[in-house]
């Protein structure tokens, strides 16, 4: 296990980030690398992964089996549910998401990293960039993340050759260029040998550049947000109506972004109410000031009607409410999503009835070219969307805030969730839709 001191851990940053990449690029023995060259694994786990390989007629230990747990990921060598895996470094904690490689469970990778602030995407050195490549890229591109790694995995099949990985690293690069990605850094490995990923290769003193895990160790971490945007969504009224607070009236809920202080003018959307801020909670003690992700209760000067799904937000930076919503999505469900389809809108605490009025495009991943008005999208489509709600919703874009301009479609009849969202505008540099006139029929 790793020797990590408590004090040592306590003066470290946190890194959250995700895996992604096509079926059998190696994720999963990346992840089991990092964790086993970081010293990060208990012996107990390396002697059970020890004896499913050697029942497998493995000769060595199949560093995959330390993430796939699902009975059916080791009996099928793929990665299905995403798998999240805690280490630490004697420089940074980190949280990992192992999302799977399948197009089928694309909605997963969607899942593992929309909190993600790094996202590493592996590709097979034999194969090069391919349309899952692509997708990963347009998904990590569209949830915003301010980091992406290309990991050019199993270069001791190509025999270590640069020409090899410069050429992938150039085609990759180009193509997260056009999709917005703000920084790309490109590292050649061999993830079943150890090449590159926590110790240097020796078989490849071409390139000069970082190991996998010292680039996750010293890439900049941003958790500075309180400079965005303060948002408290309400996720519960808290009234004891006991002797001893027969009065108490608190709204309680996790700092989405921001911060708040007592005597801060604030309102109330989307009634659009404003009152002061009276009071701060904070494990039950009072404090002046609280930021974000910490879970509080605010107390407000005025008494007025506060319930779960509002938003709390300074006066002075209030969104807009509207009842229509253009956002890109990326659908997950197996049923298509339709023009006139009636959903169910959770954005935040807040649940409301909408209806989808238009589907003005969707991406084909190929060219990043928009194909005008689809009609639907299918299970994995990434595209436009126009929703109409039935209640008034506060929404942030989503370049502005990942958390309050997000949103999911959920079906109104069994609960399953239909499409992920993001408010605004697609990426960064988003390409023009396309004129019909210009359509030559074809339909990728």
């Amino acid at each position: 296990m790793s020797t990590v001191t408590t004090e040592a851990l306590a003066a470290t940053t946190l890194l959250r980030f995700a895996t992604a990449g096509s079926v059998d690029d190696g994720k999963s023995t990346l992840v089991g690398r990092l964790l086993h060259d970081s010293k990060s694994v208990l012996t107990d786990q390396l002697e059970a992964v020890a004896r499913a390989s050697a029942n497998r007629g493995q000769d060595g230990p199949d560093l995959a089996l330390l993430t796939d747990g699902l009975r059916a990921e080791r009996e099928q060598g793929i990665t299905i549910d995403v798998a999240y895996r805690y280490f630490a470094t004697a420089r940074r904690r980190f949280i990992l998401a192992d999302t799977p490689g399948h197009v089928q469970y694309t909605r997963n990778m969607v899942t593992g990293a929309s909190t993600a602030e790094l996202t590493v995407i592996l590709v097979d050195a034999r194969n090069g960039v391919v349309e899952q490549t692509r997708r990963h890229a347009a998904i990590a591109a569209l949830l915003r993340v301010p980091h992406v790694v290309l990991a050019v995995n199993k270069m001791d099949l190509v025999g270590y050759r640069e020409p090899v990985f410069a050429a992938i690293a150039e085609e990759f690069t180009a193509y997260a260029t056009e999709l917005g990605i703000p920084e790309v850094t490109a590292i050649p490995i061999s993830a079943l040998t150890g090449d590159n990923v926590v110790e240097p290769s020796a078989h490849m003193d071409w390139y000069g550049g970082p190991t996998v895990l010292e680039h996750l160790e010293t890439v900049p971490v941003s958790h500075d947000l309180a400079h965005c945007h303060a948002r408290l969504p309400v996720q519960y009224v808290i009234r004891p109506q006991s002797a001893e607070h027969p009065d108490y009236r608190g709204y309680a809920g996790q700092i989405a972004a921001g911060s708040f202080r007592v005597g801060e003018q604030v309102t109330v959307l989307p009634s659009g109410r404003t009152t002061t801020i009276s009071g701060i909670d904070l494990l039950g003690e009072p404090v002046d000031v609280a930021w974000t992700t910490q879970s509080v209760t605010l107390l407000l000067a005025d008494d007025i009607d506060v319930s779960r799904g509002d938003l709390i937000v300074p006066t002075k930076d209030a969104p807009p409410t509207t009842r229509d919503v253009e956002a890109t999505v990326c659908h997950v469900a197996d049923a298509a999503l339709t023009v006139g389809h009636r959903v169910l809108l959770k954005h935040g605490t807040r649940t409301v009835k909408a209806i989808v009025k238009d589907i003005p495009s969707r991406l084909t991943l190929d060219d990043l070219s928009l194909h005008p008005h689809p009609g639907l999208l299918a299970a994995n489509d990434i595209g436009r969307v126009k929703i109409r709600t039935a209640e008034p919703l506060p929404v942030d874009a989503y370049a502005d805030s990942r958390r309050t301009g997000s949103f999911i479609l959920i079906d109104p009849a069994d609960g399953t969730t239909l499409t992920a969202g993001m408010v605004g505008e697609s990426f960064a540099a988003p390409e023009p839709v396309k004129d019909a006139a210009d359509d030559d029929g074809w339909d990728f």
